[in-house]
């Protein structure tokens, strides 16, 4: 007994194979998660899904459990607190409650979400070993103000005015868009964080026209814990006055000479056009034209009236005007000519872009010109062709009364006997008493 005893203590019996056993605290936990696997071989298993919520809303976290075999289920916040324990709560924060509860799910609502609830909460299920899962909370923030603020709050046109929009303390940062009416703009962002917040400001540099008086420019928001965030600021732009000339009388036709002509002068612009006269370009007015305010009247037309006639108007901004172009045919005359009335001559380049604000047609300027030219090419061309005609005239007389003619210088000495006698009979006692020859040509 002795020998066998020494013998088992030495080692095994020669001839045996040497079976290797782990040590006893690792042999202890294999056997543990054999038994697990024994216990849940089930198949079960946990399932979340992380929540998205606004601040101030309520986020719902539920923990299901497919396969279930009636393990406990209970939630655990962020700092590995139980919020319940099955349908128990042991955490002392009404804001946790009970939506629903088996064994197959435990769901959980949080109300007034804040920031400082933001992170993963577990979901644990008590099989051996425990299963785990956790599910992320992630809390919005909308800005919580948006404004625009304007460089200038009025602007005249052709200037470029600066806008910005801010929109603050926004979690994640927003994206700010710009438009101007149904226009969409671009601006430019600058975007600072403070702590857990977004601050966004956006930049917007607008050149600006008469055509954007109270337009609005709107701040509109992209942040998805908010939808139709938006503010606007409507423009305000001076513009120097649009000037229109209209024909009152006659309606149409003809300005013929004998009647009356009457012109009436409109001017819009920002502020009001405050002072607006009548003028005649490039010559005085004629004594005989009536100006009453924004009407000129001419009660008798004549060809001295014959020309331009200007409407000015101005106001704090420029001045603009716009031009009638008169021209009087005679009584007789029955064509309707082809142009006839208004132009609106544009101050600078800008102005073209407006258009013309009067009811002149184009070219009446060079039309009534080429008329003017024409009357003058026919005047000239009769009286040159009267002078071509008299000279022809006058060669043919001289030429025909061309010759010789005595002078009255031997006067007297005709009845002479001989030519001592008639040189002393001549008057003027001239000495030569050939007879003399005179050519006219």
């Amino acid at each position: 007994m002795a020998g066998r005893a020494q013998r088992s203590a030495a080692g095994p019996a020669p001839g045996l194979p040497l079976l290797l056993l782990p040590p006893p605290p690792l042999l202890l936990l294999l056997l543990a998660a054999a038994a697990a696997l024994i216990r849940t071989g089930d198949g079960q298993n946990l399932v979340t899904e992380d929540v998205t919520v606004v601040e101030g809303d309520v986020a719902t976290i539920s923990c299901r459990v497919k396969n279930s075999d009636d393990s406990v289920i209970q939630l655990l916040n962020p700092n590995r607190q139980t919020i319940y324990f099955r349908d128990f709560r042991p955490l002392k924060d009404s804001r946790f409650q009970l939506v629903n509860f088996s064994n197959s799910e435990l769901r959980v609502s949080l109300t007034n979400v804040s920031i400082s609830d933001e992170g993963r909460y577990f979901c644990q299920l008590y099989t051996d070993p425990p299963q785990e899962i956790y599910t992320t909370i992630t809390v919005l923030v909308p800005p919580r103000n948006l404004v625009i603020d304007i460089q200038k709050e009025t602007a005249v046109e052709g200037e470029e005015i600066e806008l910005n929009c801010t929109a603050m303390a926004s979690r994640p940062a927003t994206t700010i868009r710009w438009f101007k009416g149904n226009k969409e703009l671009t601006g430019k962002s600058e975007v600072e964080q403070w702590s857990d917040m977004y601050t966004v400001t956006s930049q917007l540099l607008l050149k600006v026209g008469r055509e954007d008086d109270g337009v609005p420019v709107i701040c509109l928001v992209d942040h998805p814990a908010v939808k139709d965030l938006q503010t606007q600021r409507y423009l305000e732009v001076m513009y120097k006055p649009q000037v229109r000339v209209s024909q009152n009388y006659p309606v149409q036709g003809l300005t013929r000479e004998g009647e009356p002509l009457e012109l009436s002068c409109a001017a819009f612009g920002k502020p009001q056009p405050t002072d607006m006269r009548w003028l005649r370009v490039d010559d005085e007015m004629p004594q005989h034209v009536v100006v009453s305010g924004s009407n000129l009247l001419i009660s008798n037309l004549n060809k001295t009236d014959n020309g331009t006639y200007r409407c000015e108007a101005s106001n704090a901004v420029g001045k603009s005007h716009a031009d009638y172009m008169l021209f009087v045919y005679d009584t007789t005359a029955t064509t309707e000519p082809a142009v006839h009335g208004f132009t609106h001559l544009p101050n600078s380049a800008e102005e073209l872009d407006y258009g013309d604000l009067s009811d002149s047609r184009a070219g009446e300027e060079g039309a009534i010109r080429s008329v003017d030219h024409a009357v003058v090419g026919g005047v000239v061309a009769v009286v040159v062709f009267a002078m071509l005609c008299l000279l022809i005239i006058l060669g043919r007389y001289f030429a025909r009364h061309k010759g010789t003619y005595f002078t009255h210088e031997a006067k007297g000495a005709d009845d002479a006997a001989d030519a001592d006698t008639a040189i002393i009979n001549a008057e003027g006692g001239q000495n030569n008493s050939e007879e003399k020859k005179e050519y006219f040509i």
